[in-house]
C-alpha cells in the first residue's frame, strides 16, 4: 500500500471514531462536563494547574464557552474552584471526591468498550496497537 493511501485509510478511521462517540460506542460519556472532568484529571496527573483558560486551550473553545462548560462541572459536583495562592484574581479547578469517582468510572467504561473492540487480538496485537497510537496523538497533538 502507498503511502497516500494509508494517510487516507487513518484518516477514514480517525472520522469513523469521531462518528461511533457520538452515537454510539461512547456517547453515554460525551458530556461537556466529563470533558471539562478529562481536563481537570489530565493537569492534576501532569502537575499542573487547571484553569478556566487550559479548558479553553485543551477543548479548543473561546473562554466564554469554556466558563460556560466549567459551570456545569462545578454545578454538577464535579470540581470546584478554589483561590490561586499565587494570584488572587485567578481560580484553580480541581476535581471534587465525586468527580474523582465519575473520572474513574468513565475509565472503566472507555476501556471496557476499548478492550470489547480488541476481543480478538493477540496482547501483541493490542501493545502494538498502543504505542503507535500513542505515537500518532502525540505527533499530532504536536502540530
Amino acid at each position: 500500500m502507498n503511502g497516500n493511501r494509508d494517510v487516507e485509510l487513518v484518516e477514514q478511521a480517525m472520522v469513523a471514531i469521531r462518528r461511533s462517540q457520538t452515537r454510539r460506542a461512547l456517547a453515554e460519556l460525551a458530556s461537556p462536563a466529563y470533558d471539562v472532568l478529562d481536563v481537570v484529571e489530565a493537569a492534576e496527573h501532569n502537575g499542573a494547574q487547571a484553569t478556566v483558560s487550559s479548558v479553553a486551550t485543551s477543548l479548543n473553545v473561546d473562554q466564554p464557552r469554556a466558563s460556560k462548560l466549567v459551570t456545569l462541572a462545578v454545578d454538577g459536583g464535579l470540581v470546584r474552584r478554589v483561590a490561586d495562592q499565587a494570584d488572587g484574581r485567578r481560580a484553580l479547578l480541581v476535581r471534587t471526591p465525586r468527580g474523582r469517582a465519575v473520572s474513574a468510572e468513565i475509565h472503566r467504561s472507555r476501556q471496557a468498550a476499548f478492550a470489547s473492540a480488541m476481543t480478538d487480538w493477540s496482547d501483541d496485537e493490542r501493545a502494538e496497537f498502543a504505542r503507535l497510537l500513542t505515537r500518532f496523538v502525540t505527533a499530532f497533538g504536536a502540530r
